[in-house]
Protein backbone atom coordinates (compact mmCIF):
# COMPACT_ATOMS: atom_id res chain seq x y z
CA UNK A 1 0.00 0.00 0.00
CA UNK A 2 1.58 3.63 -1.00
CA UNK A 3 2.22 5.78 2.06
CA UNK A 4 -0.44 8.52 0.66
CA UNK A 5 -3.09 5.64 0.96
CA UNK A 6 -1.81 4.77 4.49
CA UNK A 7 -1.63 8.55 5.55
CA UNK A 8 -5.26 9.24 4.08
CA UNK A 9 -6.58 6.74 5.78
CA UNK A 10 -5.21 7.20 9.02
CA UNK A 11 -6.27 10.98 8.74
CA UNK A 12 -9.84 9.60 7.94
CA UNK A 13 -9.59 7.35 11.46
CA UNK A 14 -8.40 10.23 13.33
CA UNK A 15 -10.92 12.77 12.19
CA UNK A 16 -13.73 10.00 12.80
CA UNK A 17 -12.48 9.82 16.67
CA UNK A 18 -12.00 13.59 17.22
CA UNK A 19 -15.63 13.33 15.89
CA UNK A 20 -16.42 10.81 18.79
CA UNK A 21 -14.85 12.90 21.57
CA UNK A 22 -16.15 16.26 20.60
CA UNK A 23 -19.84 14.24 20.27
CA UNK A 24 -19.22 12.82 23.96
CA UNK A 25 -18.04 16.28 25.50
CA UNK A 26 -21.23 18.08 23.99
CA UNK A 27 -23.57 18.89 26.95
CA UNK A 28 -27.06 17.32 26.63
CA UNK A 29 -29.51 19.74 26.17
CA UNK A 30 -31.44 20.67 29.18
CA UNK A 31 -35.56 20.44 28.95
CA UNK A 32 -36.74 24.11 28.89
CA UNK A 33 -40.17 24.65 30.84
CA UNK A 34 -42.64 27.01 30.42
CA UNK A 35 -44.87 27.80 33.94
CA UNK A 36 -47.76 30.31 33.05
CA UNK A 37 -50.06 31.56 35.39
CA UNK A 38 -52.68 34.35 35.35
CA UNK A 39 -51.70 35.67 39.01
CA UNK A 40 -49.02 36.22 40.57
CA UNK A 41 -45.74 34.44 42.35
CA UNK A 42 -46.72 34.77 45.66
CA UNK A 43 -50.50 34.43 45.48
CA UNK A 44 -49.45 30.27 45.33
CA UNK A 45 -46.03 29.70 46.51
CA UNK A 46 -47.44 26.53 47.75
CA UNK A 47 -48.43 25.31 44.58
CA UNK A 48 -45.53 26.43 42.80
CA UNK A 49 -43.05 24.51 45.06
CA UNK A 50 -45.50 21.27 44.69
CA UNK A 51 -44.77 21.55 41.45
CA UNK A 52 -41.12 21.57 42.11
CA UNK A 53 -41.00 18.86 44.30
CA UNK A 54 -43.26 16.27 42.37
CA UNK A 55 -40.03 17.21 39.44
CA UNK A 56 -37.50 16.87 42.23
CA UNK A 57 -39.08 13.52 43.16
CA UNK A 58 -38.43 12.21 39.68
CA UNK A 59 -34.72 13.28 39.40
CA UNK A 60 -35.13 17.03 38.06
CA UNK A 61 -33.11 19.47 39.75
CA UNK A 62 -34.10 23.30 38.76
CA UNK A 63 -31.18 24.93 37.23
CA UNK A 64 -29.18 21.62 36.56
CA UNK A 65 -31.12 19.38 34.02
CA UNK A 66 -34.44 20.83 34.05
CA UNK A 67 -34.84 24.99 33.28
CA UNK A 68 -38.43 26.22 34.30
CA UNK A 69 -39.24 29.79 32.84
CA UNK A 70 -41.94 31.04 34.95
CA UNK A 71 -44.54 33.87 33.06
CA UNK A 72 -46.76 35.65 35.86
CA UNK A 73 -49.66 38.22 34.44
CA UNK A 74 -49.94 39.68 37.73
CA UNK A 75 -53.94 39.68 37.67
CA UNK A 76 -53.47 41.29 34.34
CA UNK A 77 -55.42 38.95 32.09
CA UNK A 78 -54.40 40.75 28.89
CA UNK A 79 -50.81 40.01 29.62
CA UNK A 80 -51.46 36.16 29.06
CA UNK A 81 -51.52 36.10 25.02
CA UNK A 82 -47.89 37.96 25.20
CA UNK A 83 -46.77 36.08 27.37
CA UNK A 84 -46.95 32.48 26.36
CA UNK A 85 -46.01 34.06 22.96
CA UNK A 86 -42.73 34.70 25.07
CA UNK A 87 -42.34 30.96 25.90
CA UNK A 88 -43.39 30.02 22.09
CA UNK A 89 -40.18 32.29 21.24
CA UNK A 90 -38.38 30.52 23.80
CA UNK A 91 -39.14 27.29 22.26
CA UNK A 92 -39.60 25.55 25.63
CA UNK A 93 -40.28 21.48 25.36
CA UNK A 94 -43.94 21.86 26.92
CA UNK A 95 -46.29 25.01 28.87
CA UNK A 96 -47.32 23.77 32.48
CA UNK A 97 -50.91 25.96 33.07
CA UNK A 98 -52.71 26.76 36.25
CA UNK A 99 -56.24 27.50 35.46
CA UNK A 100 -58.18 27.80 32.37
CA UNK A 101 -57.34 31.21 30.93
CA UNK A 102 -53.66 29.78 30.66
CA UNK A 103 -54.54 26.65 29.07
CA UNK A 104 -57.15 28.72 26.58
CA UNK A 105 -54.04 31.33 25.59
CA UNK A 106 -51.54 28.48 25.22
CA UNK A 107 -53.98 26.51 22.67
CA UNK A 108 -54.36 29.72 21.06
CA UNK A 109 -50.76 30.25 20.35
CA UNK A 110 -50.06 26.74 19.53
CA UNK A 111 -50.76 23.59 18.69
CA UNK A 112 -47.59 21.74 18.43
CA UNK A 113 -46.02 22.38 21.78
CA UNK A 114 -47.34 20.37 24.38
CA UNK A 115 -49.53 22.19 27.08
CA UNK A 116 -50.01 19.99 31.04
CA UNK A 117 -53.25 21.55 32.61
CA UNK A 118 -53.06 21.14 36.80
CA UNK A 119 -56.46 22.30 37.64
CA UNK A 120 -58.74 21.88 35.12
CA UNK A 121 -63.20 21.93 35.99
CA UNK A 122 -63.99 20.80 32.48
CA UNK A 123 -61.52 20.02 29.96
CA UNK A 124 -63.72 18.25 27.44
CA UNK A 125 -66.43 21.27 27.99
CA UNK A 126 -64.10 23.95 27.04
CA UNK A 127 -62.76 21.55 23.95
CA UNK A 128 -59.51 21.51 25.42
CA UNK A 129 -59.35 17.96 25.01
CA UNK A 130 -61.78 15.71 22.94
CA UNK A 131 -61.74 13.08 25.90
CA UNK A 132 -60.71 12.02 29.51
CA UNK A 133 -59.50 9.21 27.86
CA UNK A 134 -58.01 9.89 24.84
CA UNK A 135 -57.13 13.93 24.76
CA UNK A 136 -56.34 13.68 20.92
CA UNK A 137 -54.13 16.96 20.77
CA UNK A 138 -51.56 18.83 22.34
CA UNK A 139 -53.09 18.98 25.84
CA UNK A 140 -53.08 16.91 28.69
CA UNK A 141 -53.34 16.87 32.65
CA UNK A 142 -55.66 17.04 35.74
CA UNK A 143 -59.24 18.07 36.06
CA UNK A 144 -60.30 19.23 39.03
CA UNK A 145 -63.90 18.19 38.67
CA UNK A 146 -65.08 21.56 39.54
CA UNK A 147 -68.31 21.45 38.19
CA UNK A 148 -69.18 18.02 39.98
CA UNK A 149 -68.13 19.60 43.08
CA UNK A 150 -70.50 22.75 43.05
CA UNK A 151 -73.00 20.64 45.31
CA UNK A 152 -71.35 19.48 47.78
CA UNK A 153 -69.73 23.00 48.51
CA UNK A 154 -73.60 24.41 48.83
CA UNK A 155 -74.43 21.35 50.72
CA UNK A 156 -71.66 22.53 53.31
CA UNK A 157 -73.20 25.25 53.65
CA UNK A 158 -76.50 24.49 54.55
CA UNK A 159 -75.13 22.18 57.17
CA UNK A 160 -73.47 25.17 58.82
CA UNK A 161 -76.43 27.31 58.26
CA UNK A 162 -79.69 25.02 58.47
CA UNK A 163 -81.78 28.44 57.45
CA UNK A 164 -80.30 28.84 54.48
CA UNK A 165 -82.40 30.48 51.65
CA UNK A 166 -80.59 32.75 49.43
CA UNK A 167 -76.88 32.41 48.34
CA UNK A 168 -74.48 35.01 46.25
CA UNK A 169 -72.70 33.14 43.18
CA UNK A 170 -70.03 34.99 42.68
CA UNK A 171 -67.87 33.98 39.14
CA UNK A 172 -66.74 35.40 35.89
CA UNK A 173 -68.54 34.92 32.60
CA UNK A 174 -65.82 34.68 30.95
CA UNK A 175 -64.36 32.12 32.39
CA UNK A 176 -64.06 28.90 30.11
CA UNK A 177 -66.06 26.20 31.62
CA UNK A 178 -67.89 28.33 33.75
CA UNK A 179 -71.67 27.78 31.77
CA UNK A 180 -71.40 24.36 33.28
CA UNK A 181 -70.44 24.89 36.78
CA UNK A 182 -73.15 27.33 37.06
CA UNK A 183 -75.74 24.40 35.91
CA UNK A 184 -74.15 22.15 37.90
CA UNK A 185 -74.82 24.75 41.20
CA UNK A 186 -78.21 25.56 40.25
CA UNK A 187 -79.34 21.67 40.11
CA UNK A 188 -77.63 21.42 43.31
CA UNK A 189 -79.41 24.73 44.47
CA UNK A 190 -82.93 23.11 43.43
CA UNK A 191 -82.46 19.73 45.31
CA UNK A 192 -81.71 22.19 48.53
CA UNK A 193 -84.40 24.30 48.02
CA UNK A 194 -81.85 27.24 48.08
CA UNK A 195 -82.23 30.92 45.40
CA UNK A 196 -79.43 31.52 44.13
CA UNK A 197 -78.48 35.31 42.67
CA UNK A 198 -75.65 35.00 40.51
CA UNK A 199 -73.24 38.01 40.37
CA UNK A 200 -70.84 38.41 37.56
CA UNK A 201 -67.11 39.32 38.28
CA UNK A 202 -65.48 40.53 35.20
CA UNK A 203 -62.70 42.47 36.83
CA UNK A 204 -61.37 43.52 40.55
CA UNK A 205 -63.77 46.38 40.22
CA UNK A 206 -66.55 44.82 40.25
CA UNK A 207 -65.68 42.65 43.41
CA UNK A 208 -66.54 45.03 46.47
CA UNK A 209 -70.18 45.88 44.16
CA UNK A 210 -70.92 42.08 44.06
CA UNK A 211 -70.50 42.02 47.84
CA UNK A 212 -72.61 45.24 48.22
CA UNK A 213 -75.18 43.66 46.32
CA UNK A 214 -75.48 40.23 47.81
CA UNK A 215 -75.86 42.39 51.29
CA UNK A 216 -78.93 44.12 50.01
CA UNK A 217 -80.15 40.92 48.06
CA UNK A 218 -80.25 39.54 51.71
CA UNK A 219 -78.07 36.46 51.26
CA UNK A 220 -77.29 34.29 53.81
CA UNK A 221 -73.75 32.96 52.07
CA UNK A 222 -71.57 33.79 49.24
CA UNK A 223 -70.60 30.50 47.08
CA UNK A 224 -67.41 31.95 44.93
CA UNK A 225 -66.70 30.42 41.67
CA UNK A 226 -62.82 29.88 40.63
CA UNK A 227 -61.61 32.84 38.73
CA UNK A 228 -58.11 34.40 38.46
CA UNK A 229 -59.68 37.65 39.35
CA UNK A 230 -60.58 36.64 42.81
CA UNK A 231 -57.40 34.96 43.50
CA UNK A 232 -55.20 37.80 42.52
CA UNK A 233 -57.49 39.82 44.78
CA UNK A 234 -57.33 37.98 47.28
CA UNK A 235 -56.95 40.23 50.63
CA UNK A 236 -60.09 42.03 49.39
CA UNK A 237 -62.11 39.60 49.27
CA UNK A 238 -61.42 38.03 52.86
CA UNK A 239 -61.83 41.40 54.35
CA UNK A 240 -65.51 42.38 52.50
CA UNK A 241 -66.50 38.78 53.34
CA UNK A 242 -65.76 40.05 57.12
CA UNK A 243 -66.96 43.40 57.12
CA UNK A 244 -70.10 42.08 54.99
CA UNK A 245 -70.23 39.42 57.43
CA UNK A 246 -71.18 36.88 55.08
CA UNK A 247 -70.26 33.27 55.51
CA UNK A 248 -68.04 32.57 52.21
CA UNK A 249 -67.25 29.19 50.34
CA UNK A 250 -64.23 29.95 48.66
CA UNK A 251 -62.87 27.52 45.44
CA UNK A 252 -58.96 26.98 47.05
CA UNK A 253 -57.43 26.72 50.22
CA UNK A 254 -55.10 29.88 49.40
CA UNK A 255 -58.26 32.16 50.60
CA UNK A 256 -58.61 30.15 54.02
CA UNK A 257 -54.91 30.03 54.95
CA UNK A 258 -55.13 33.73 54.42
CA UNK A 259 -58.51 34.23 56.63
CA UNK A 260 -61.20 33.30 54.28
CA UNK A 261 -64.25 31.00 56.23
CA UNK A 262 -64.27 27.46 54.24
CA UNK A 263 -63.20 25.74 51.45
CA UNK A 264 -64.21 22.23 49.98
CA UNK A 265 -62.39 20.59 46.76
CA UNK A 266 -59.25 19.36 45.47
CA UNK A 267 -55.77 19.49 47.07
CA UNK A 268 -54.30 21.65 44.36
CA UNK A 269 -50.92 21.49 46.05
CA UNK A 270 -51.42 17.47 45.19
CA UNK A 271 -52.89 18.50 41.41
CA UNK A 272 -49.51 20.22 40.89
CA UNK A 273 -47.28 17.36 42.29
CA UNK A 274 -48.99 15.22 40.08
CA UNK A 275 -48.28 17.70 37.06
CA UNK A 276 -44.75 16.92 36.93
CA UNK A 277 -45.15 13.03 36.22
CA UNK A 278 -46.58 14.58 32.64
CA UNK A 279 -44.01 16.35 32.37
CA UNK A 280 -41.33 13.37 32.97
CA UNK A 281 -43.90 11.54 30.43
CA UNK A 282 -43.85 14.02 27.60
CA UNK A 283 -39.96 14.82 28.25
CA UNK A 284 -39.70 10.97 28.12
CA UNK A 285 -41.59 11.11 24.72
CA UNK A 286 -44.79 10.27 25.38
CA UNK A 287 -47.80 12.59 23.29
CA UNK A 288 -50.17 14.43 25.75
CA UNK A 289 -52.84 12.51 23.06
CA UNK A 290 -52.06 9.38 24.28
CA UNK A 291 -52.35 10.52 28.33
CA UNK A 292 -55.48 10.71 29.74
CA UNK A 293 -56.44 13.55 32.17
CA UNK A 294 -56.52 12.46 35.69
CA UNK A 295 -59.39 13.36 38.16
CA UNK A 296 -58.31 14.45 41.62
CA UNK A 297 -57.75 11.88 44.40
CA UNK A 298 -57.27 13.75 47.27
CA UNK A 299 -60.01 16.48 48.48
CA UNK A 300 -59.32 19.19 51.31
CA UNK A 301 -62.70 20.71 53.38
CA UNK A 302 -60.84 22.88 55.92
CA UNK A 303 -62.59 25.40 58.09
CA UNK A 304 -60.95 28.39 59.61
CA UNK A 305 -62.46 29.05 62.81
CA UNK A 306 -61.12 32.94 63.72
CA UNK A 307 -62.78 34.14 60.32
CA UNK A 308 -65.60 32.23 61.63
CA UNK A 309 -65.51 34.16 64.81
CA UNK A 310 -64.63 37.58 63.26
CA UNK A 311 -68.52 37.08 61.50
CA UNK A 312 -70.02 35.70 64.69
CA UNK A 313 -71.10 32.21 62.81
CA UNK A 314 -70.48 29.32 65.02
CA UNK A 315 -69.68 26.08 63.13
CA UNK A 316 -71.72 22.76 64.10
CA UNK A 317 -69.36 20.36 65.77
CA UNK A 318 -70.27 17.22 63.34
CA UNK A 319 -69.25 19.53 60.54
CA UNK A 320 -65.65 20.26 62.46
CA UNK A 321 -65.58 16.69 62.96
CA UNK A 322 -65.29 15.86 59.19
CA UNK A 323 -62.87 18.58 58.19
CA UNK A 324 -59.32 17.96 57.40
CA UNK A 325 -57.86 20.89 58.78
CA UNK A 326 -59.40 23.29 61.12
CA UNK A 327 -57.79 26.74 61.53
CA UNK A 328 -57.65 28.45 64.73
Amino acid sequence: MKKAGVFSILFVVMLFAVGIITEAQQPAKIPRIGYLSAASRSTSPARIEAFRQGLRDLGYVEGKNIVIEYRFAEGKLDRLPALVAELVRLKVDLIVTTASRETRASKGATNTIPIVMTTEGDPVGTGFVASLARPGGNITGLSTLTAELSGKRLELLKEILPNLSRVAVLGSSTNPGHAQVLKETELAAGASKVKLEYLDILGPKDIETAFRAAGKGRADAILMLSSSVFTSQRTQVIELAVKSRLPVSYPRPEFVEAGGLLTYGPSTTDLHRRAATYVDKILKGAKPADLPVEQPTKFEFIINLKAAKQIGLTIPPNVLARADKVLR
